[in-house]
């Protein structure tokens, strides 16, 4: 038996009593104690599982005849299947939490269909597999009681519905409340933040509107009985409003500014290839086991790794070109590739209790290998953050850099200072190349055709 002091459990996992997620040898179990016995079996038995699995709706698992030392707490160990990356809904662009949102509402009646039902519907149950939403707590599940309500669906609102809706009648950039309110965007706050139309939406009106005076008035007040049950009909008629509701919102991703990136750029089509064959080099001679692109537009660059089956992170600050980019991962169908909001010089920190529950970016990491192009005069110049201190923070971030420099005499820099007083005497490619040195080995560059800019293949100081 393996001691349990090798077993490490993973800090989100504590709130709930049916079981929690825990480490041992870098693999990830879920024990499941004797509390939830009756709902797993029910889950196994009823078809509910085998159904979700063959819609690739819940990730697969399998049960493990590993030891523990939890006593009679225990009923089973599971294995489930690996997401390759953990992403936050903070991080996702509209039309992933919206995919995000309709799975989840499609498990739900799913789940009624085998006498089960979602007790909870936190968005953070939801993770993108090979381009999809998925399920991945297998515990979320409870037997359905005839005539009760159901559980979740504030939950379901305040995560999926009031986000979904203020990113499309307000600003999308409020999907970044969820960084504050871990448990979601509360419905008085959303019900303020939204125009006057929406209350002209009877949908809209009763679920967030109504929904948050509700609240407000019945919050310190106790939770008696309904004095009504709710038909199983009634039931699937809220949650097929819902679902109508979340299908019809819409968010056209037009009017930032890197949304139009490649068609305003200063590069030559001969550039563009060079640049193509250089990336495409080092990759062949890397290997990478996986690739973060940091500042990856609409994922031109980002596909020359997910095209060879690299998993492959593409981070950018704009949510347009994160939510083009999204779109056509769902369009061609790209398992290989995952757009996610990331702004570089404010990352997504650790948060929630004991600033544990959600792991920041660094700790998501390391990448084996960084694509950072067309970044770096961003970050220096737009951001005043010194070169010596990107060079550091990319050494935490991964083993290999691939990484562009920009010089002054760049038509994009000069864009950048056109509106400022040139404070950088120190931004030149001499300087950058001394301060990555620091904590990288330089072992190719090339300079782009057709332009100034030079391209580097750094590896990491061990």
């Amino acid at each position: 038996m393996t001691n349990k002091n090798s077993d490490s459990r993973i800090p989100s996992s504590f709130r709930d009593p049916s079981g929690y997620l825990f480490q041992r040898d870098g693999i990830i179990y879920r024990q499941i104690n004797q509390v939830y016995r009756e709902n797993y079996e029910h889950l196994m038995t009823s078809g509910l599982y085998d159904t979700l699995v063959k819609n690739d709706l819940v990730v697969t698992h399998v049960e493990s005849g590993i030891q523990t030392e939890a006593g009679n707490n225990v009923y089973k160990i599971i294995k489930p299947e690996k997401v390759p990356f953990i992403s936050y809904p903070y991080e996702w662009c509209f039309s992933q939490l919206k995919h995000a949102a309709l799975v989840t509402l499609q498990i739900q009646k799913t789940a009624l269909n085998f006498g089960m039902s979602l007790k909870d519907s936190s968005a953070y149950n939801i993770q993108f597999r090979k381009g999809k939403p998925v399920l991945i707590d297998t515990l979320s599940f409870e037997k359905y009681r005839v005539g009760e309500p159901w559980v979740a669906y504030k939950q379901f609102c305040q995560h999926f519905l009031g986000p979904l809706v203020l990113m499309s009648y307000t600003d999308v950039r409020l999907n970044q409340l969820l960084r504050i309110y871990i448990d979601g965007v509360p419905m008085d706050l959303a019900s303020t933040l939204l125009p006057f139309k929406t209350r002209l939406n009877f949908s809209l009106l009763s679920n967030i509107h109504l929904h948050a005076a509700t609240q407000m008035k019945y919050e310190d007040k106790p939770v008696k009985p309904a004095d009504k049950k709710m038909s199983n009909t009634g039931l699937l008629a809220i949650i097929d409003n819902l679902e109508s509701t979340v299908q019809k919102l819409q968010w056209k991703p037009q009017g930032t500014e890197w949304g139009e990136y490649y068609s305003d750029t200063n590069y030559t089509q001969e550039a563009v290839n060079h640049k193509k064959h250089f990336v495409t080099e080092c990759l062949e001679q890397i290997k990478p086991e996986n690739v973060w692109d940091v500042g990856a537009n609409t994922g031109y660059y980002s596909r020359l790794a997910g095209n060879k089956s690299i998993p492959t992170i593409a981070f950018d600050i704009d949510p347009a070109a994160v939510e083009k980019n999204y779109l056509t991962c769902v369009k061609n169908k790209e398992e290989h590739l995952l757009p996610l909001l990331l702004d570089l010089t404010n990352p997504s920190p650790c948060i929630g209790w004991e600033n544990k529950e959600r792991m920041s970016i660094t700790q998501r990491g390391p990448a084996d290998t960084i694509f950072a192009l067309a970044l770096i005069h961003h970050l220096a110049i737009s951001n005043n953050v010194p070169l010596i201190k990107i060079a550091g923070f990319f050494s935490k971030l991964c083993d290999y850099l691939i990484i562009e420099f920009v010089p002054k005499s760049d038509s994009q820099v000069q864009r950048l200072l056109a509106t400022r007083e040139d404070i950088f005497p120190d931004y030149t490619q001499p300087a950058f190349e001394n301060d990555f040195k620091e904590y990288f080995n330089i072992k190719q560059f090339a300079k782009v055709k057709d332009s100034e800019r030079i391209l580097y293949l750094m590896k990491r100081k061990v």
